[in-house]
């Protein structure tokens, strides 16, 4: 997530390395498709039954509620300029905005209990939308300032922040058990993963190598930590780095997967495949990865859901769309997927929510 609205609205919008040029349809013109399942291709043998959830605009990053029956996402539709906070039922009905209309907002996720919700905004900075960034310095993703977590109850009232700083957070997450939060953060002045009771105490920053790390997510056993990074190796790179971090930017041409214990320790990469990997989500047992990457396109242009042990072997791809896949989540009995995705789309990089049953 990084803010990850603009992981969907850069980053979905995606096909320029996360999206610069996605086509409208959902598959290759040569592809037969299954007529009782026309949103899922052939090759994908663990999808079933794939159900489009939404329609229209740009729609990414849902996850489940703790019951499974829920989905919270965020969306730009209805007239606004980005994204707000929505949630609605697995079958796509009862969908309502829960944020407060002000600001960008990204990231968001269900407390365990169900009564209360997370998620970051500017809405602090002023009601407007804040400004896109300038891609004349190539494909960027803007880290803004602004961006605060708030907690809220479940209809999104009652949104206070939580654990404010200067600088950036978002890309919060929250363990299986509600007792902790796992987020993205800019105030010790470089990207990094932190870690902080449910309430905001007991915050501990987690990573420390020069570089990008974001988008954690916990474990099932919550004794595990997935992110993705980018750690700078050459002096360019770190110059190149730095350079745009003044600018509240970063460059996410090429991020890899990590994981590490709950407490910081025992590090380890993943992926090292020089692509852009990112929205990494532990399968039910804890013993492999799911993640979207376009390391399979040479132009960087096309993202598509992947699995790989935690030890890095056994990589199988489990999507086979021609434009972009990403944001994948299963529910909390891993009987089902839910993504983001360009199939199906009506117009140009248009992204919406599905849901397929999962087959292992």
């Amino acid at each position: 997530m990084i803010g990850d609205s603009l992981m969907k609205t850069s980053l979905i919008v995606l096909t320029a390395i996360f999206l610069a040029g996605a086509s409208v349809g959902q598959t290759p013109s040569t592809t037969v498709v299954d007529p009782n399942d026309p949103l899922r291709l052939p090759q994908e043998k663990h999808l079933r039954h794939v159900r489009q959830l939404s329609f229209g605009g740009q729609n990414a990053e849902a996850y489940f509620s703790a019951d499974g029956k829920k989905l919270i996402f965020q969306s730009t539709r209805d007239g606004r300029e980005c994204d707000q906070i929505y949630e609605m039922n697995i079958d796509g009905s009862g969908v309502r905005m829960l944020s407060t209309g002000g600001g960008r907002t990204t990231c968001a996720y269900y407390f365990p209990g169900g009564d209360r919700i997370l998620y970051s905004s500017t809405r602090a900075a002023g009601a407007d939308c804040p400004p896109r960034p300038d891609y004349s310095k190539g494909y960027v993703w803007a880290i803004y300032p602004s961006f605060d977590i708030y907690t809220a109850n479940a209809d999104g009232s009652g949104a206070t922040p939580l654990a404010p700083a200067d600088g950036y957070d978002a890309e919060a997450t929250i363990s299986l058990d509600g007792k902790k939060i796992v987020f993205t953060s800019l105030r010790a002045g470089d990207l990094d993963v932190y870690a902080m009771d449910a309430d905001g105490r007991n915050l501990k920053q987690l990573t420390h190598e020069l570089g990008y790390d974001g988008g954690p997510f916990f474990s099932h056993d919550g004794k595990w930590i997935v992110y993705r990074a980018y750690h700078p190796e050459t002096e360019q790179e770190k110059k190149d780095y730095l350079d745009l971090l003044k600018q509240h930017l970063i460059r996410p041409t090429t991020l890899d997967i990590w994981v590490m214990k709950a407490d910081g320790t025992a590090k380890r990469r993943i992926t090292n495949n020089h692509a852009a990997n990112f929205a990494p989500y532990f399968s039910l047992d804890d013993k492999r990865i799911i993640f979207a990457s376009n390391m399979d396109d040479p132009k960087g242009r096309n993202f598509n859901l992947y699995m790989i042990n935690l030890d890095g072997s056994g990589l199988e791809r489990i999507t086979y769309n021609d434009t972009f896949d990403g944001f994948p989540m299963f529910s909390p009995d891993g009987k089902k997927l839910v993504f983001a995705s360009n199939r199906n789309g009506t117009k140009p990089r248009e992204t919406n929510v599905f849901i397929a049953d999962w087959t292992p």
